[in-house]
């Protein structure tokens, strides 16, 4: 994940849930039943699945948010684990160059090797905060944006198939979902 993120295509989906917005305006919702087997987004087919077999909209919102607020809790612990990891790292590379330096006292009495003695306990402290600041809190502030995208991407989701359930037009479900899309139709010339 963290080299390699997940592709959301959110302006894709939010096409999808007008389109289905659409059928199920016309025909009905279950209507919806024969394109459930186009949608591709796990999350987007199990919403319509439970909207299709009857579940009141509040229950699918409740269920879902539960589910979005899950997901949300397990990404911020892995960023978390890597925050803390970026907090403790210099205090280990402190802790080393403290443990060097003991060794470079003992070293004293033989000053061609003293030199040396002291530059490893050093290395211990640029090692500390290096891992700190070029990887452990980049990755923890990664996770964060990959927990803020998602949920972003789930909640356009639910809003759209809200929307299914309550009947809204495809202008309506546009202009809701639009919010959630970066993509040069949602952006308003001059702005």
């Amino acid at each position: 994940m963290l080299f390699t993120p997940p592709f959301r295509d959110s302006f894709g989906t939010a096409k999808q849930i007008t389109e289905l917005a659409t059928i199920a305006r016309r025909d009905g919702l279950l209507a919806l039943e024969i394109e459930l087997e186009k949608v591709d987004d796990p999350f987007l087919l199990e919403a319509l699945q439970m909207l299709v077999d009857g579940i009141e909209s509040d229950a699918i919102l409740d269920i879902m948010e539960n589910r979005i607020a899950a997901e949300e809790h397990r990404i911020s612990q892995v960023s978390k684990l890597y925050e803390a990891m970026g907090g403790y790292s210099p205090t280990m590379g402190i802790l080393g160059a403290v443990l060097g330096l003991i060794h470079a006292m003992g070293l004293l009495d033989k000053p061609d090797q003293l030199g040396a003695g002291i530059a490893v306990a050093f290395v211990a402290t640029i090692y500390g905060v290096a891992f700190a600041n070029i990887v452990f809190l980049p990755f923890g502030n990664r996770y964060k944006a990959f927990s803020q995208e998602l949920t972003n991407y789930r909640m356009m989701i639910l809003e759209g198939v809200s929307c299914i359930a309550n009947g809204s037009n495809a202008l309506e479900l546009q202009g809701r979902l639009g919010g959630y899309v970066e993509h040069p139709l949602h952006v308003k010339v001059g702005a």
